[in-house]
């Protein structure tokens, strides 16, 4: 069976040395100072209706450094900043091409603190990953093995909300072998009842993880909304915020991860539902749950686990009235509120569960559109791809 290389990212904690935490917190500091600097030079040109490339904010950059004010971005390492610089003209690049809204600048409270490191910035060897202008290396849990033999090309290295450092490196991965043919298929759809429902009548229970840590999260902001703005004993609430949203998303991203790789082993085809979840939450008294539920996380894991295994993903047109056909004789019903979770079919006499059927119709017309070509969207080429849909929750969250 033939293997394929996959560009992969592994990513592990890691504790800094003080020397180290202060420099790293440095070089985001000048990442995003550079970061803003050069896209206030860029939206200038703009409105000058003259064009800014990479290059040119990369000179701007060597003059910056040579200014006494800026004097200060010398004393990190460069590659840093030229990469934000890079990251900024793929950001342009995205906004000319129609896939992206205008770049937006870097906040020093909400942005992410991170730095890119290429392989002129990072040295790697016998399993002891040393960054630029650091003389020791990084303190990293290895908590899974790097690839037989692999070399990283890229490391970024962050700090989350909660203070927690990370480190993700890139490289390549040949041990992805797509997963033996298989004759299954199967339709998911997905709710607030139950997280999945597939076709062949599982359900798959929704954790709610934040509704579990519900109590334990709005106690710790209000302790944040007492303390005084700018003094540490606010900063130290909002890092226990912080903390609390962190429990939540990791148990939250591992429950989708061991749900995804287990539908894709088990499965060649999977049809899901083109629902645009950024449209859905606009619904405030659902916005909550469905957040919670993470549907466009799910979605984004199971197609590129599925494109990396040799599976399928047929996403299935939101206009598609998969809750009010009878997937026993194809009848359509004129209408099916929300609270309806049961029904029976006025033609057949069948009783359905709701979501069940959903489920049935949607491995139905997915189908349908591998012999036909019609009916389905294509899958989403960025994470932002998605379309508008109809509502699709089935309950009201308290």
């Amino acid at each position: 069976m033939s293997t394929m290389c996959v560009k992969r990212a592994f990513k592990y904690r890691f504790y800094p040395t003080d020397a180290q935490a202060v420099e790293l917190s440095r070089t985001f500091g000048c990442v995003r100072k550079v970061y803003n600097m050069a896209l206030a030079a860029r939206t200038e040109a703009w409105a000058r209706q003259e064009r800014v490339n990479y290059n040119q904010t990369s000179a701007m950059l060597t003059a910056w450094k040579k200014t006494e004010e800026l004097a200060f971005l010398n004393d990190v390492s460069s590659v840093p900043l030229q990469q934000c610089l890079r990251h900024l003209q793929t950001a342009f690049t995205n906004f000319f091409g129609k896939r992206a809204k205008y770049p937006r600048f870097k906040s020093r409270k909400k942005s992410r603190r991170s730095a890119e490191y290429t392989t002129s910035g990072f040295r790697f060897r016998d399993g002891k990953l040393t960054l630029a202008k650091m003389t020791e290396p990084l303190d990293i849990v290895w908590s899974r093995p790097l690839p037989q033999g692999a070399t990283p090309s890229t490391v970024t290295v962050s700090q989350d909300a909660a203070g927690r450092w990370f480190v993700s490196m890139l490289c390549d991965d040949p041990g992805v072998k797509p997963l033996p043919a298989a004759d299954t298929a199967i339709g998911v759809d997905v709710g607030l009842d139950h997280l999945l429902t597939l076709s062949t009548g599982e359900k798959v229970a929704n954790l709610r993880h934040e509704r579990r840590d519900r109590a334990r999260l709005a106690k710790a902001q209000r302790e944040l909304s007492r303390k005084a703005r700018g003094s540490n004993n606010r900063a130290k609430a909002r890092r226990k915020v912080a903390r609390v949203h962190a429990r939540i998303v990791d148990r939250r991203r591992d429950h989708l991860h061991k749900l995804t790789t287990r539908l894709v082993r088990e499965n060649q085809t999977l049809v899901i539902e083109d629902l645009t979840v950024r449209t859905m939450v606009r619904n405030r008294s659902l916005a909550r749950a469905i957040s919670d539920a993470a549907w466009a996380e799910f979605r984004s894991l199971l197609e590129y686990k599925a494109a990396w295994y040799g599976r399928e993903v047929i996403a299935v047109d939101r206009f598609f009235p998969s809750s009010r056909l009878c997937s026993q004789c194809g009848a359509l019903q004129d209408k099916m509120p929300l609270h309806v979770r049961t029904w029976t079919c006025d033609s057949c006499g069948t009783t359905h569960d709701r979501d069940v059927n959903a489920a049935k119709n949607l491995l139905a017309a997915g189908l349908a559109v591998t012999v036909c070509g019609a009916g389905v969207r294509p899958q989403r080429s960025t994470p932002g791809g998605q379309s508008a849909t109809k509502q699709k929750p089935s309950q009201r969250e308290p």
